[in-house]
């Protein structure tokens, strides 16, 4: 039931305009039923004023109503009557399960939407120890989940108030056999409930295992090609056969739980009516056309506690895929990246480091490191695997902070700067360059509305990559293949570099971008680099002479403390405008 209020506390208007639709379906159902039984003592020949004088107060309401206003209660105006209330009863089912309809599909897309945010919005740390495929799980599966769980559980509400209005009738007709009744199908569903129960546990499992089993599928695609090229996909075979078997056993016991929910419900309850009734006629020796509508509504209100009883069985096999949805969420959320300044900001003279210390845990990285990378210029950082370039890198795009230290944007500490602003000025081309099955356009201004072929035509010029994509089949409009396999290295790290200048930058920001590249690529690209010195402001990780050579600076990093090794430049090249 929590599920149900939370989601029902999420989408007030629709869950009031769905229960009061479902409220008004029962009553006009519930006139219709009362008029069953002046229905057939009518056909039956006998007066229909005796007849309802077999029913309580509420039950001659019906009839009482008719007579009111100037209508014989006939054979032929009860059924026009009853008709009408089927017809108004089916209205308002639409009007609800419309609602319904769409609840479901907000209830995913606004899972999906509330997720995605709280994701971009969310600080690097976070992502550094989140599993991506977790994350792609809940965005996909658990969404689609949480969506069934509520349509599941709203069908247990639809058929609540049914049920609800069953009794109500049944009890004007005959309140005795209508409670025995009642109690007996409430034992029977008490007893079975052992399966609901099972098949919660089931969907729980099915829930953690399909987040590892994608978790480990889309690190294993990832890295597919250097596995297939040592034979070594077979290592990641049996994790994911074993996560898949463990998935097939968890379902396998869910739809076992769901089958014998059903097939031990019929034959019980069938027994509850038969009794029922037996005891209505021979003990109670009720009148036959009052047995006749008792066994309608008894075996209706029976089917619909079965009904009932299976909805939820499903709404809680999908529950779990809520929570957890939910809980990452919250998870993403208390991760949200904390803008730490307001000022807006400017490269004109340098970014500095100021004896900035940093440690990931309990590894130092930094410490006390100062280093200046003078505005226009192209400055390089040097050293071994791990002594914290990259993470030099991380801080002076704020996406980690100095423990100690400050950094500067010319006179301004990078804390008191707006960060997305900031980052806007920055072009950042990654170490393991990533292209999408996509356009070279589209990998260029990744769809980027502001973002015109005119641009996208600048940063290829500008990267030095426009010669070679006007000599494919369609130019900026051909695909560079999965992942870029359609290129050759340095191509797709021109498009990579052609990416980051295409909204104008003031920095340039390069980790490790011709580490995989030949000879002659790397110096293509130090070429181009050359060019856009001056135009805007370079900093580059590398261990390659070529680029180093090109450096007007070059720093580096040893045992946390950074060094100056080479400064080309006595101060730097303004700006050209």
């Amino acid at each position: 039931m929590r599920f149900l209020i939370t989601v029902a506390r999420a989408y007030p208007r629709r869950s009031v305009l769905t229960l009061c639709a479902l409220v008004l379906a029962g009553s006009v159902e519930g006139l219709g039923l009362l008029l069953l039984l002046p229905l057939l003592g009518a056909a039956m020949g006998e007066n229909s004023q005796g007849e309802t004088n077999s029913l309580s107060g509420l039950g001659k309401v019906p009839t009482d109503s008719l007579t009111a206003l100037g209508v014989t209660p006939t054979v032929g105006t009860l059924l026009v009557v009853i008709v009408a209330c089927i017809v108004l009863k089916s209205g308002f089912l639409l009007l609800a399960n419309r609602q319904v309809g769409y609840t479901v599909a907000h209830v995913a897309t606004d899972l999906r939407l509330a997720l995605l945010r709280a994701l971009l919005a969310a600080g690097w740390g976070y992502y550094v120890r989140k599993p991506v495929g977790s994350l792609a799980n809940a965005v996909a599966t658990e969404a689609s989940r949480a969506s069934s769980a509520y349509l599941h559980g709203a069908t247990a509400g639809a058929f609540l108030i049914q049920a609800i209005v069953y009794t109500g009738v049944a009890l004007l007709v005959a309140w005795k056999a209508t409670l025995a009744s009642v109690a007996a199908g409430l034992l029977v569903l008490y007893v079975l409930h052992r399966f609901v129960e099972k098949a919660q546990r089931a969907g729980t499992r099915q829930t953690q295992l399909l987040r590892s089993l994608i978790g480990r599928l889309t690190d294993g695609l990832h890295s597919v090609k250097p596995l297939k090229a040592m034979a070594r996909e077979d290592l990641v075979g049996p994790l994911l056969e074993s996560d898949t078997t463990r998935l097939k056993r968890a379902m396998q016991r869910q739809v076992f739980s769901a089958v014998a929910l059903r097939s031990f419900q019929e034959p019980m309850l069938a027994t509850v009516i038969a009794i029922g009734l037996y005891v209505a006629l021979i003990n109670w020796g009720l009148p036959f056309p009052t047995v006749i509508v008792l066994a309608f509504l008894l075996a209706r209100l029976l089917n619909h506690l079965v009904k009932i009883q299976r909805a939820y069985q499903r709404m809680v096999s999908f529950e779990s895929a809520f929570w957890s949805l939910q809980g990452a969420i919250q998870e993403a959320r208390e991760a949200r990246e904390i803008e730490p300044g307001g000022l807006l900001p400017s490269l004109n003279k340098a970014i500095r480091l100021d004896r900035v210390s940093f440690a990931h845990e309990k590894t130092q990285v930094l410490r006390k490191a100062s280093l200046t990378a003078p505005a226009g210029s192209l400055t390089a950082i040097v050293g071994p695997s791990g002594v914290g370039k990259t993470t030099i890198v991380d801080l002076v795009t704020g996406l980690l902070r100095p423990q100690q230290g400050e950094i500067w944007v010319d006179d301004v500490a990078l804390e008191k700067i707006d960060l997305k602003r900031w980052r806007r000025m920055i072009g950042y081309v990654p170490q393991e360059t990533f292209l999408l099955h996509d356009t070279v356009l589209h990998n260029v201004t990744l769809g980027d509305p502001e973002l015109k072929e005119a641009d996208a035509e600048y940063a290829l010029r500008a990267a030095g990559a426009w010669e070679f994509v006007v000599s494919l089949p369609q130019g900026m409009h051909s695909s560079v293949g999965e992942r870029g396999a359609a290129l050759s290295g340095g191509q797709r790290q021109r498009i990579a570099i052609a990416r980051a200048l295409a909204h104008h930058p003031k920095l340039l920001i390069l980790d490790e971008v011709t580490s995989a590249l030949d000879r002659e690529s790397e110096a293509a690209i130090c070429r181009t680099l050359q060019q856009l010195r001056g135009d805007l402001t370079i900093l580059a990780i590398s261990h390659q002479p070529a680029l180093l050579d090109a450096a007007d600076r070059v720093y580096r990093l040893q045992d946390g403390a950074a060094t100056l090794v080479s400064d080309g430049r006595v101060e730097a090249s303004p700006l050209r405008s």
